[in-house]
């Protein structure tokens, strides 16, 4: 009776604990005494651990500890704070701390000398610390979806910058910095609040995708002609009423594009002034031959 009374309530403790929630990977790797360094996956290329949708509302303090990591993921957690301590990870080239609750960088990141890519995406920043400058190889950084307005002057330090993700912000005008960002051949500002695009825009020569779009945009700088190098530009849904007669000095704009996703000129959803709309109607190549025909007359 007694043992089939034991036998009972262990088939009990065993459904128990089968129920329970599911331990985080790295609280169930430090609780069977297994190192934390055995989390770290060993590619190819790169030494990363992947702390992906783990519900984290704070970083595990032993992270820190893994110094040879060189691709980090803490996306699509809950944390509002990254502690000074990221600072000690100066091996990371990959950096994804996208989908979370941060208000604020540290300015550790600094430190970050070989940083490569980071994403900050969908966040609550509503400014940069002016240290990422320091972070000289930086080629990707995204900080789409945030509440920022200004970046830091600095930030003309972020030479080997080539795509920058500046996104559902709250700009009212391209940060000066930006213009001085010569390597960029990729800039997304859509879902902002700008008025205008300065000429100095020009000075972006490799700049292939160039994307305004839902912004209260009225008109296109003649400048913006000059960067040959442009696949697509998308400006639509802004409020532009008449486009530059020397638009069409940008060949590389294949057609009048309509999928947000394919190359070429997007220029929907503007209140164009006639014979603008009729002529965009016809295609690209008929828009080009009505603005030359217009600055040979004018």
């Amino acid at each position: 009776m007694g043992t089939e009374h034991s036998k009972n309530e262990g088939q009990r403790s065993m459904v128990f604990l089968r129920k329970g929630p599911k331990l985080p990977a790295w609280e169930d790797a430090l609780l069977s005494g297994r190192e934390p360094k055995s989390l770290l996956k060993r590619g190819l290329h790169y030494v990363s651990l992947s702390l992906i949708m783990k519900g984290m509302t704070s970083t595990p303090d032993f992270l820190w500890g893994l110094s040879e990591v060189q691709k980090l993921n803490l996306s699509h957690n809950q944390l509002v704070v990254i502690p000074p301590s990221l600072g000690k990870l100066d091996r990371l080239v990959v950096l994804n701390l996208g989908g979370n609750c941060l208000k604020s960088l540290p300015k550790e990141i600094g430190l970050l000398r070989n940083l490569k890519v980071l994403f900050v995406n969908m966040n609550c920043l509503t400014e940069v610390p002016a240290e990422l400058s320091l972070c000289r190889k930086m080629e990707v950084l995204s900080l789409s979806h945030n509440r920022i307005s200004q970046l830091p002057l600095s930030f003309t330090d972020l030479t080997s910058l080539r795509k920058l993700n500046l996104s559902n912000n709250r700009f009212v005008q391209i940060p000066l910095c930006i213009f001085a960002l010569r390597s960029l051949d990729f800039l997304h500002l859509g879902s902002n609040r700008l008025e205008n695009i300065a000429e100095s825009i020009q000075y972006l020569v490799n700049l292939q995708i160039f994307i305004v779009e839902n912004n209260n945009i009225r008109s296109l700088p003649r400048s913006l002609c000059y960067i040959t190098t442009l696949e697509l530009l998308n400006a639509d849904y802004n409020a532009i009423q008449t486009l530059p007669d020397d638009l069409y000095l940008l060949r590389r704009l294949r057609r009048i594009a309509w999928n947000p996703m394919d190359k070429g000129l997007h220029i929907a959803h503007n209140p164009l002034s006639r014979p603008l709309p009729e002529v965009v109607e016809g295609g690209l190549d008929v828009l080009f031959s009505y603005l030359r025909e217009k600055k040979e007359h004018n």
